[in-house]
């Protein structure tokens, strides 16, 4: 049997007091509608359907990059009127997930498992709480069968001691949650259609209902306001980091380490605090960051030194590199073995060669340089005439100067030495000094401006 998976996502999230459709607002820097649908794909989902009302075309623009199906809720009549809006749109053979776009940390494993007493049944994913309040109470009979559900606002004081609640995810073949969902009535207090009247219907028409549980209360936690998705926030970055620790990366403190995409690490490695970590990130065994760093869709090879500060977007750094610490590597940078980058130095789209060194307040932008060089502080590649870029080589070897102004397109040849404060305009030749000064003049008895 084949797996559809419906993922209700309608809701306008008035307590998040926000513009955005709650669920677009970010977890780990996703939003929290796509952590759902990551975790449908990973299922194998046969098909997915988005149930979308409040401000659905955000949220089909927003994730256009899904393989689903999109089906509007016109109007908000309930959680089983949602799921009715879809039986036009899938395979009704198939098994249907239903899910929640406000909940996003359910593990594949728990719906794997849940997933198993759906063939012929339908599986419901409860949890025991210790404050029950403001859940649906699963009902069972005198042989501990599921025989209802009954929402809080509907419930009598002796249900409401119940600690078993529903968590409103659930599946069934498609067809037979159709046929259930026909019957439903909105007579409550809410005047809504619950998708959960349906475990009465289903205990009368004879229809076994097996329940399972998540190993965590928090895979089944929605998010209504900013506060519950900073708590989500933080389960899930610890969750993140313990397993690192347990794959051999050392933390200075694991509630200090945000991962926003998926990393790869390898073993002693060591990141100190206020580290983010953003994108598809490599990094190689033995390598150390310091605090307050933040890299983004990079690779970066064994033993490195990454100072304090520093800033890495889309950047590969090869093996014994030293960087920072305030060093900013923009996109298509790439460090060769053994190069340094220093404090206060801006590098972009530049190959920096084996054993070269940028130590001090300098831009090289759209630069190849080779092996060895050395670059003096307050060293600027002008590679922008205002309109288009432009490329300066350098070669192996060469010295350059603090404070010089190479002026694209130029080569430096190998083993050049150019001296400083050299504003250079052409190309050199190899073996030579190059440098450009105006003469230092000396004026006697000047006298400074005064107010």
């Amino acid at each position: 049997m084949g797996l559809s998976v419906v993922i209700l996502a309608a809701g306008k999230g008035t307590r998040m007091k926000s513009s955005l459709p709650k669920v677009l607002h970010k977890l780990a820097n996703k939003p929290l509608v796509e952590h759902v649908y990551d975790t449908a794909m990973g299922l194998g989902a046969d098909e997915v359907v988005v149930v979308y009302g409040h401000g659905g075309e955000q949220l089909k623009e927003s994730c256009s990059h899904f393989k689903a199906k999109w089906v509007e809720q016109k109007e908000q009549l309930g959680t089983g009127h949602a799921v009715q809006q879809v039986f036009d749109d899938i395979n009704l053979q198939n098994t249907l997930l239903v899910l929640y776009g406000d909940v996003p940390l359910t593990r594949l494993e728990t719906l794997q498992a849940l997933l198993k007493g759906a063939d012929d049944k339908i599986a419901l994913l409860s949890v025991n709480l210790e404050n029950p309040f403001g859940y649906g109470r699963i009902l069972r009979n005198e042989q501990g069968e599921v025989c209802g559900i009954v929402e809080q606002k509907d419930a009598t004081d002796e249900q409401l001691k119940i600690q078993e609640v529903n968590t409103g995810i659930l599946a069934a073949k498609g067809s037979t949650l159709k046929n259930l969902l026909e019957n439903i009535n909105n007579n409550n207090s809410q005047g809504e259609y619950y998708l959960t009247d349906i475990f009465e219907l289903a205990a009368k028409d004879n229809i076994a209902i097996t329940t399972s549980q998540p190993a965590h209360c928090y895979e089944v936690e929605g998010v209504n306001n900013r506060l519950q998705l900073a708590c989500l926030e933080r389960i899930y970055q610890r969750n993140i980091a313990d397993q690192l620790m347990l794959d051999g990366v050392a933390l200075a403190d694991p509630d200090r380490l945000d991962v926003r995409g998926q990393v790869e690490i390898g073993h002693d490695v060591f990141i100190d605090v206020n580290v983010i970590l953003e994108g598809n990130v490599k990094i190689a065994a033995g390598t150390q960051i310091g605090p307050n760093c933040v890299i983004s869709d990079s690779v970066i090879g064994e033993n490195v030194v990454i100072r304090a500060n520093c800033v890495l977007e889309n950047v590969q750094v090869d093996n014994r590199v030293e960087i920072g610490p305030f060093a900013r590597l923009r996109p298509e940078t790439h460090l060769h073995d053994g190069s340094k980058v220093g404090n206060f130095v801006e590098i972009k789209k530049s190959e920096i060669g084996e054993g070269s060194k940028v130590n001090h307040l300098s831009y090289i932008g759209d630069t190849e340089m080779g092996k060895n060089v050395n670059v003096g502080a307050g060293t600027i590649t002008c590679n922008y005439d205002g309109a288009f870029k432009h490329k300066t080589v350098i070669k192996d070897n060469v010295f350059v100067g603090s404070d010089t102004q190479l002026v694209a397109p130029v080569t430096v040849e190998a083993n050049t030495t150019i001296g400083a404060g050299t504003t250079l305009t052409k190309d050199t030749e190899t073996d030579v000094l190059v440098i450009s000064r105006a003469p230092q003049k000396t004026i006697t008895g000047w006298q400074r401006p005064k107010k």
